[in-house]
C-alpha cells in the first residue's frame, strides 16, 4: 500500500505538470492570420489608438497605421458603406481592429477559421460589459445594412458593398442592444458578459497605457481554468512520510 501510495504521487506529477504546460501555450501568443507577426513582441512605433500595445505586441507600426485608415490595405473594409460613420462609432472600430491585430492575449480563444485568407480567428471572447456598451452607445445612429459583416458583402469593385435589396439602416435597429452588436458583427468573435473592467474576466479593448495591460491576467485565468499551478516535485515529496520516502 505504501509504495502504491508513493508511485501514484511520482505518476501523477508528470500529468499535473503536463497540463499546466499545455494551457500556458495559450498564453502571450499571436493567431495565424493575415497580417500578425509570427511571435509578440515590442513595437516601439506602434500608430495611434494602437499603442496600448507597445510593449508586447502581435502587429507592425505598419499594420497599426493602416489599422486608422478607411479602405486600408489591410481588409479594403469601407467602414463607410452607407454613408459617412461617425467618428465617435468609427473610433471603437480602429479599437476593435487594433485589439485584434496587435493583442498577443487572445490565446484562449483562438479558432480554426474556415477563410482562404487566414488559419486562424478568434470566437467568443468575453469583453467587458463598459466595452460592448459604450461601443453600442456610440454607434447606435451609424447606419449599416448587414449584421454579420464578416461575409455576404458585394465584392466586385474590389471592397465591400451592400449586397442587392439590402437597406440601410440606423444601427439600433439592425443591432438592437449591446450584446447582439458585440456577439454578431463578427460572426461570434465576441461575447458579450456582465463582468466589469478591472475584474480580471473580461478582455478590455480599452485600458490606461500607464498601467499593465489588464488582458494578460485575463488571458491567465481562461487558459488555466482557474487552477493553481501545479506544486514541483519536492513539494510533492514532502508531503509523503519518512517511511515512504525511504521506500523510493
Amino acid at each position: 500500500m505504501a509504495v502504491t501510495l508513493a508511485l501514484l504521487v511520482l505518476v501523477a506529477w508528470p500529468a499535473a505538470t503536463a497540463g499546466t504546460v499545455t494551457r500556458d501555450s495559450l498564453l502571450n501568443i499571436c493567431m495565424s492570420a493575415k497580417h500578425h507577426k509570427e511571435k509578440p513582441g515590442p513595437e516601439g512605433q506602434l500608430y495611434g489608438q494602437c499603442v496600448l500595445w507597445k510593449d508586447n505586441a502581435c502587429c507592425t507600426a505598419n499594420t497599426s497605421q493602416e489599422a486608422h485608415e478607411d479602405q486600408s490595405y489591410l481588409y479594403n473594409f469601407n467602414w463607410d458603406h452607407c454613408g459617412a460613420m461617425p467618428q465617435k462609432c468609427k473610433r471603437h472600430f480602429i479599437q476593435d481592429t487594433c485589439l485584434y491585430e496587435c493583442s498577443p492575449n487572445l490565446g484562449p480563444w483562438i479558432d480554426q477559421a474556415d477563410n482562404t485568407w487566414r488559419k486562424e480567428r478568434i470566437r467568443d471572447v468575453p469583453l467587458c460589459q463598459e466595452d460592448c456598451e459604450q461601443w453600442w452607445e456610440d454607434c447606435q445612429d451609424a447606419v449599416t445594412c448587414k449584421v454579420n459583416w464578416h461575409k455576404g458583402w458585394n465584392w466586385t469593385s474590389g471592397t465591400n458593398q451592400c449586397p442587392q435589396g439590402a437597406m440601410c439602416q440606423k444601427f439600433k435597429f439592425v443591432f438592437p442592444t449591446a450584446a447582439a452588436l458585440c456577439e454578431q458583427i463578427w460572426s461570434g468573435s465576441y461575447r458579450y458578459t456582465s463582468h466589469h473592467r478591472g475584474s480580471g474576466r473580461c478582455i478590455q479593448m480599452w485600458f490606461d497605457p500607464a498601467q499593465e495591460n489588464p488582458n494578460v491576467a485575463v488571458a491567465q485565468y481562461y487558459a488555466r481554468g482557474d487552477a493553481p499551478p501545479s506544486p514541483p516535485l519536492p513539494v510533492l515529496l514532502a508531503l509523503l512520510p519518512p517511511a515512504l520516502l525511504a521506500l523510493l
